[in-house]
């Protein structure tokens, strides 16, 4: 008779991988802050994440791999906060203000960025950083609709747009931060003479 292992008895075995797995990405974001992509091991990660460096390359295949996915969970995790901070905005200018400021300056956005850099060259990890900006656009478009909808600001915002238009701006702009030394304080009031909030709080 076959041995075939049922979803119950199968499932236990899949919780230690993804326990290694999200033990690895949080040592290597840890990591890549720190010292860059560049300047991080195999050796490295496995040593901070307690692992075996063969399960790096067992869970994601390759450092870039590694440093893309990690990456993407940051921003996702920037945009979770963002959107926690701003929940409590009275007026459209004050939800702009601390989307803007949860926002700009995050390391995680910054390794996002880099993320998008690497990939340029790394054709075979497009479809992650695709998907992130999906989960991006979509969960902006939810939360920015959720709130107009909760606090009665009218006029004809197309939220989607909006959301899109965000993270386009604090994208280009963490690339210039990075790139010319501008100061956080000083991208945010640029970033907020960008966004013009679109209907009456």
């Amino acid at each position: 008779m076959t041995n075939v292992r049922s979803l119950a008895d199968a499932r236990p075995a899949r919780e230690p991988g993804r326990r290694m797995r999200s033990r690895l990405l949080d040592a290597a974001v840890e990591l890549f802050r720190d010292k860059g992509p560049a300047g991080v091991s195999v050796a490295d990660i496995a040593a901070a994440a307690g692992a075996f460096p063969s399960q790096i390359t067992y869970y994601f295949r390759t450092k870039e791999a590694l440093f893309v996915e990690a990456a993407c969970r940051e921003v996702l995790y920037v945009a979770r906060r963002a959107e926690e901070a701003a929940a409590g905005a009275a007026s459209g200018a004050d939800y702009n203000r601390r989307l803007v400021e949860a926002v700009v300056g995050a390391p995680g956005l910054a390794l996002f960025v880099e993320a998008l850099s690497l990939t340029r060259r790394r054709q075979d990890l497009t479809p992650l950083i695709e998907r992130t900006f999906e989960r991006l656009h979509s969960q902006g478009d939810r939360a920015y609709g959720e709130i107009r909808a909760a606090r009665g600001w009218t006029g004809q915002a197309d939220t989607a747009t909006t959301a899109r238009r965000f993270w386009t701006l604090a994208l280009g702009l963490a690339l210039r931060e990075g790139a010319t030394g501008a100061t956080t304080a000083e991208e945010v009031e640029e970033m907020l003479l960008l966004l013009q909030y679109e209907g009456n709080a």
